[in-house]
């Protein structure tokens, strides 16, 4: 894996990781004041949720860079199989 293939793999997973990670610890606001959402959460938490996201992510790149680096799985010997 070079290291844009490696950058852009990286920003695919922090990206699916924040969509999963974003609704840990939500809580409504049960006396919202007037002009704001009833649904807003009422301490987002963004920051430790996006550092969350970082390490998760970091992880699951780690995974997937020894995947493929150590070639138990090779896109490249199934492609003729799919051609052919």
């Amino acid at each position: 894996m070079n290291w844009f293939t490696g950058v852009m793999v990286y920003i695919v997973v922090w990206w699916v990781v924040i969509f999963t990670v974003l609704p840990w610890g939500v809580r409504r606001d049960d006396n919202p004041e007037p002009g704001h959402e009833t649904g807003a959460p009422k301490n987002p938490m963004l920051g430790r949720k996006a550092i969350a996201t970082t390490l998760i992510s970091a992880v699951i790149w780690l995974i997937v860079y020894f995947v493929i680096e150590a070639d138990l799985i090779s896109f490249r010997e199934m492609a003729p199989d799919i051609y052919s």
